[in-house]
């Protein structure tokens, strides 16, 4: 599974001689292209681009996008230091993408039509249905039924870690326990914007009064920084996996358990029925969501692991979701990437709250997140990196948007249905103590 991780993240791990004299033989090459080649596309991108010509709506938006996206992951995964400590490709992705916004390098109609590819178009949701589908469905149905409720356990953890080690920080740092624990801690662990911090300012409005609009000026940086964080430590914790195998199942959350991937010969009429197998559970998790009150993504997460252990599905339509999911996670994730930077990034924000008794309280949260979450999951039977992973760094980002940056800078893209897990119903979860938690702070 470690290995199919690497792969799905165009092998941005470090390569061994073997690799390195195949490189350089091939010579560079970027998005598995010749870089001339590579080069002809993105000069043909960036003049169609500045010259007002670039096609709109999704054709534009997916090829700004995968160029872009490309060449920046390519640019990080290269650069000394950020591809070491910072996420390498991936945050360079990100924020590359959030700096030309703030910095006005791209035409306000490229922005605007990239944004709503991302969020009315639903490209993310695309992507996320996907991995779901195609990564439970690929998986052992004994790793389903041996993780079952066990996996609150670590997610219990985090909670409580990132309270008691941001409360003491914040503390040190000047700020008051209230502050360090309602409007730092709560939102960085509170599953994103929409999950977490819109519904998290409705409460805190009703609950202590002033306007919504207040309480998300005061969340979103906390949120922001919480990811930046979150992000970088996910590619230290792939380090640390890296240097102390024990602690670290390579992508296997369940210690005790190993299996090897069943190999595949790809089948393109196979990766169409696995696109479609990916929608329809979305749908299935929109559908069941107007009368459950749990997120679509949760929901279809439970749909898909029912499925997958009552053995209901058809081989070819599993073989075909797998394959789709490697597909899209192989060529698209860089894309997504720097479309995450352009949509829901906003690095002016990020700037705002860079003080350091605040940036000292946030990585509290964050480290708080990743020992409780390590301790109790490896209590239950779960490796300590990937349990700090998905129910601790997957619970102090944003959300989804989060989940795929983490994912892809630890290096463990197939955690993502255990990811969600942590985004949706832990987010829920955060919620609820928000509301009993408040009162004892009035």
């Amino acid at each position: 599974m470690g290995e199919t991780a690497r792969q799905m993240t165009h092998d941005r791990t470090e390569k061994d001689s073997v690799q390195e004299a195949s490189t350089v033989s091939k010579g560079i090459q970027i998005f598995s292209m010749p870089v001339l080649w590579f080069g002809f596309f993105a000069a043909i991108t960036i003049i169609s681009l500045y010259t007002g010509n670039l096609p709109g709506g999704m054709i534009g938006s997916l090829l700004l996008m995968i160029v872009f996206g490309e060449l920046l992951g390519w640019i990080g995964d290269h650069t000394p230091i950020v591809k070491t400590f910072l996420g390498g490709g991936a945050i360079v992705a990100i924020f590359g993408a959030a700096f030309m916004v703030y910095a006005g390098l791209l035409p306000d109609a490229s922005i605007t039509t990239m944004t709503q590819f991302m969020k009315d178009g639903g490209f993310l949701n695309f992507y996320i249905a996907a991995l779901i589908t195609g990564s439970i469905l690929g998986m052992n149905k004994r790793i389903l039924m041996k993780v079952g409720l066990r996996y609150f356990v670590p997610i219990i953890g985090a909670v409580v870690g990132a309270m008691v080690i941001a409360g003491f920080l914040g503390s040190l740092a000047g700020f008051s326990l209230r502050d360090a624990v309602l409007v730092i801690t709560m939102p960085i662990m509170g599953g994103g914007m929409g999950a977490g911090a819109v519904p998290m300012s409705q409460i805190y409005s009703e609950m202590m009064g002033n306007d919504p609009s207040y309480y998300i000026s005061i969340l979103v940086p906390a949120l922001a920084l919480g990811n930046v964080f979150a992000i970088i430590l996910a590619s230290i914790l792939n380090m640390l996996g890296n240097k102390i195998p024990s602690l670290t199942g390579n992508g296997q959350l369940v210690r005790g358990f190993s299996y090897k991937e069943e190999k595949q010969t790809y089948d393109i009429q196979k990766m169409g029925i696995g696109l479609l197998a990916a929608i329809t559970f979305f749908a299935i998790g929109g559908l069941l969501g107007d009368f459950i009150p749990l997120h679509p993504y949760a929901l279809m997460i439970i749909v898909v692991a029912i499925a997958k252990i009552a053995d209901i599905i058809p081989k070819n339509v599993i073989d075909g979701a797998s394959q789709w999911y490697k597909f899209v996670a192989n060529n698209w994730t860089l894309a997504l990437l720097f479309g995450i930077g352009i949509a829901y990034t906003d690095l002016n924000t990020v700037l705002e709250a860079l003080t350091l008794p605040y940036i000292l309280t946030v990585f509290g949260v964050v480290l708080g997140a990743i020992l409780g979450a390590g301790i109790l999951g490896k209590l239950v039977g779960f490796y300590p990196i990937e349990a700090a992973i998905t129910a601790g760094l997957c619970m102090a980002n944003m959300g989804g948007t989060g989940d795929v940056a983490v994912l892809s800078a630890s290096r463990r893209m197939e955690l993502m249905p255990f990811a969600q897990i942590s985004s949706r119903l832990g987010g829920a979860l955060i919620l609820l103590l928000a509301g009993l938690i408040i009162p004892l702070f009035s």
